[in-house]
């Protein structure tokens, strides 16, 4: 068993991606070109915004973002201490300074009292201009942007959506990546949406963004004269090859992996939701998540730890997402800590993900669930 099958998912889909992948190939069109403009406008159609600017990964896409509004020096960007490097790593690279904020311990996302207590304390001391919010989408599960929006809105707040493993997931009607005011994605192989390699893109209504994250991904180029640059750039560009994969991934996404994968969730929570020692992950009403993990929380480390090397012994792999939290993390040694984030900490000693992706089959997860209440027996 794997944790995340790719190589099941291409079996399934290998019809449709090869021939993809030998058209791109006879284009002669690798850089750009009209694949990539076909995916970019596919997925702005699904998300539901304007535009969508694609490059060649998921940090670069939230360091776009973070260009495109201006952000830096002396300012403060407020961000869940339990996720991946990346959302604070972007920040402290523009010359900007993360403020790590704690986390909900039921949905693991940002926790929007734990956000009014930072604001404060960074406005208390004075010396940082409050700018933004990168909430995450963690886990596949959008985070509370009704509280956030309004939060942001009250305080003048760039409100970012760190959406690397969260498309597809929902608040309503309205899809991951169209919340807040620029939103971001991943396109790494294991994420809800993956290409066959690196990939990311930016996500947003507002035009001049847009333009401008264009430009800056080719060099700061301009768009009238490709040997005039009007902006210190990156070269951050989404390759044809990848498009061509994503095109057709995109398709079986909408077509029945996101419900399928959304199954194999609702019975592993049907299974193991009246064992003791754990708790299921929790989608709030009206939210949908896209399930990039399933991610079980143990009464401690002790149960978690010996949760795992049981599972390891039955071949079944599993993963701690994230054994340590952002403000622990050496490159923050130096960075002021304005809050305590006690859930985060704890999440780091307790959690545990377990297979999942829309392949796996429901007597495999059947043979997981089962696995685990016999170990915490």
């Amino acid at each position: 068993m794997q944790f995340r099958d790719l190589q099941r998912q291409y079996h399934a889909l290998q019809k449709d991606i090869d021939q993809a992948l030998i058209a791109c190939a006879a284009s002669g069109r690798y850089i750009m070109g009209d694949t990539v403009e076909h995916i970019e406008q596919k997925l702005a159609e699904y998300v539901g915004v304007g535009h969508c600017v694609t490059c060649a990964n998921g940090t670069d896409a939230l360091t776009l973002a973070l260009k495109v509004s201006s952000i830096g020096k002396g300012d403060a960007v407020f961000v869940p201490d339990f996720t991946f490097f990346a959302s604070a790593e972007v920040v402290a690279r523009e010359g900007a300074t993360p403020v790590f904020v704690d986390v909900e311990p039921t949905t693991f996302n940002l926790s929007p009292a734990s956000l009014a207590e930072a604001l404060h304390a960074v406005r208390d001391e004075g010396r940082l201009t409050p700018r933004a919010i990168i909430a995450v989408d963690l886990f596949g599960l959008p985070a509370d942007y009704p509280a956030l929006s309004s939060i942001a809105k009250q305080n003048g707040l760039l409100l970012i959506e760190d959406g690397a493993q969260g498309f597809g997931g929902t608040i309503g009607n309205q899809r991951a990546c169209s919340f807040g005011d620029i939103a971001t994605t991943s396109f790494f192989p294991p994420k809800p949406l993956g290409c066959y390699g690196d990939g990311g893109a930016l996500f947003t209504n507002n035009d001049q963004w847009a333009e401008t994250a264009r430009s800056l991904r080719l060099h700061g180029r301009s768009p009238k004269d490709k040997y005039d640059n009007q902006h210190i750039g990156m070269n951050s560009r989404l390759d044809a090859m990848q498009a061509a994969v994503l095109s057709v991934k995109l398709d079986a996404f909408i077509r029945h992996e996101l419900q399928d994968i959304r199954e194999i969730a609702s019975r592993y929570t049907q299974l193991l939701q009246s064992t003791d020692t754990l708790a299921c992950p929790i989608v709030p009403d009206g939210f949908g998540s896209s399930w990039a993990q399933y991610t079980l929380r143990l009464n401690n480390k002790e149960t978690r730890d010996h949760l795992r090397s049981l599972l390891a012994a039955a071949d079944i792999p599993s993963m701690v997402y994230y054994p340590k939290t952002l403000s622990d993390q050496s490159a923050f040694a130096n960075t002021k800590h304005y809050i305590p984030t006690p859930v985060a900490h704890t999440l780091c000693d307790t959690v545990l993900s377990i297979p999942i992706h829309p392949y796996l089959t429901t007597n495999e997860a059947e043979h997981v669930a089962q696995q685990i209440i016999k170990s915490l027996s």
